[in-house]
């Protein structure tokens, strides 16, 4: 279903239909000749996806244009970059200024400057973060999983006693569209178990895997013991479904395994010397690349770090465009590039996917697409710079984002696909939607495209209809 949503009142209510049908439904299963989807040999046994939440706009980071300085009275129709290009390790290649680590790095990069994503007719956030995380245009008449959560239900995690998928860097209480937050964050119709263990505060996830206060592990063991009973006594389980209901209870044994666990000390930071908790920084972005690094070393299989999503907050740049990403550059810089640097120290960058990615780009003028009827939702709307509030990218933007990717099975020092040099900065070359970005994720991760369940007498695929295709010359 692609008709806009005018209003977040209509998104949402949409949303809690496919919730409450999720809960409600049967066990997910093989659809049709299940035995003809053959995976493809995995390339990567991890992935760690560091997630730029609010619409990092490519022009300020990995695909910058033509720079112009700030200029009292200079006309915004001719801005296209607030920050000059820099050299990267990679001979002709260039991305922007503020990026200097990242840039040292380029050369084991795969970067895609050709990632397109379509115009909803509503470019509301929580819409293309839905799309983007899931492989699916909201709404649904079903809950789509997460690609986390399609991971852990194919491939489980590497270590059974570690979570599958992690969520680290996001609230999903207490902030401004938190709801729509949590319709994508979420195993959908594969069942809670597979949904992903969430931590929003990275230096404090070592209390995430204790029993809370004033309650021992046995004492906690007894909550499982206690939901069961719970369940069994219902006279009437038409709340949830036999297998939604069991699937709780594994998700709750899951949990008291890593209480008791050695594995367990892997959610704590302060085990690691003062000098890598420097490297990483003392920002919860950069504590979240040390825990993915912890993590994926401990056998989680997907993780995704964000910068956090909060309406006109981080990368959602509706005015001080500038100056904000002036100040995320030095948040996401250092971090990243510390955390490829320490994979490829222990060997383990060559079967770990690293992406880092966005809902969408940012533009001076244009909103969605060129020739897109979606509301215009920039704060800021002058004709000429006046002051710094004007300086920076301040619409969304569809029609051409940047994707980085490293490890994983991908080709170092590579470049695909290109976007326009002149507004609109549209993909001009070898376009990358969604349901191919996806499909390629999971071509390298060993997870068939067209992997497919039974949800509601319905198949269900792993991309839109089963349609998406890895793009092959991305892999080494």
């Amino acid at each position: 279903m692609n008709q806009p949503f005018q209003s977040r009142r209509a998104f949402l209510k949409a949303l809690s239909a496919s919730t409450l049908a999720a809960t409600m439904s049967g066990a997910p299963r093989a659809f049709g000749n299940v035995e003809e989807v053959v995976h493809p040999k995995a390339k990567a046994d991890r992935c760690i996806l560091l997630w730029m939440a609010g619409g990092m706009a490519a022009p300020e980071t990995f695909d910058p244009k033509a720079y112009l300085p700030f200029t009292k009275g200079a006309p915004v129709d001719k801005i296209l970059s607030t920050f000059p290009a820099i050299d990267t390790t990679l001979d002709g290649v260039k991305i922007s200024q503020g990026l200097e680590e990242i840039a040292k790095l380029m050369d084991r990069a795969t970067l895609i400057r050709s990632h397109v994503q379509p115009d909803l007719g509503s470019i509301l956030h929580s819409r293309h973060q839905y799309h983007w995380h899931t492989g699916y245009v909201p709404p649904q008449t079903v809950a789509a999983p997460h690609i986390g959560a399609w991971m852990a239900r194919v491939l489980g995690p590497a270590n059974p006693v570690m979570p599958a998928f992690v969520n680290i860097g996001q609230r999903l209480e207490g902030i401004g569209e938190s709801e729509e937050l949590k319709s994508f964050t979420t195993a959908g119709f594969l069942g809670s178990e597979f949904g992903p263990f969430n931590l929003p505060y990275p230096d404090e996830a070592a209390r995430s895997v204790r029993p809370p206060e004033g309650m021992d592990a046995g004492r906690f063991a007894n909550r499982y013991k206690l939901y069961q009973k719970l369940v069994d006594s219902q006279p009437d389980r038409d709340f949830m479904s036999d297998y939604q209901q069991e699937s709780m209870l594994r998700s709750l044994e899951n949990a008291h395994r890593l209480l008791g666990s050695k594995e367990k000390d892997a959610f704590d930071l302060t085990r690691e010397p003062k000098e890598v908790l420097d490297a990483y920084g003392t920002g919860r972005f950069g504590r979240g690349c040390l825990l993915a690094r912890r993590l994926a070393e401990s056998g989680a299989r997907f993780i995704e770090v964000t910068t956090e999503y909060v309406p006109f907050v981080h990368w959602d740049t509706h005015e001080n465009g500038h100056e904000t990403v002036v100040k995320l550059k030095q948040e996401v810089d250092r971090p990243i590039a510390r955390l490829i640097r320490d994979l490829e120290e222990r060997h383990m960058l060559d079967r770990t996917l690293v992406i880092i990615a966005s809902e969408f780009s940012r533009d001076m003028m244009i909103e969605g697409v060129p020739g897109s009827v979606a509301k215009d939702q920039a704060r800021v709307k002058s004709d000429t710079l006046e002051n710094m509030t004007h300086y920076g990218l301040h619409r969304h933007f569809t029609g051409g984002s940047s994707v980085v990717m490293f490890g994983g099975g991908m080709k170092k020092g590579y470049v695909h696909g290109a976007t326009a040099d002149e507004r609109p900065l549209i993909a001009v070359k070898d376009p990358v939607s969604i349901s191919d970005l996806h499909a390629t994720i999971f071509t390298a991760m060993g997870i068939s495209p067209k992997s497919v369940f039974e949800v509601e007498k319905r198949p269900f695929y792993a991309t839109q209809d089963g349609k998406g295709k890895a793009v092959e010359t991305l892999f080494a």
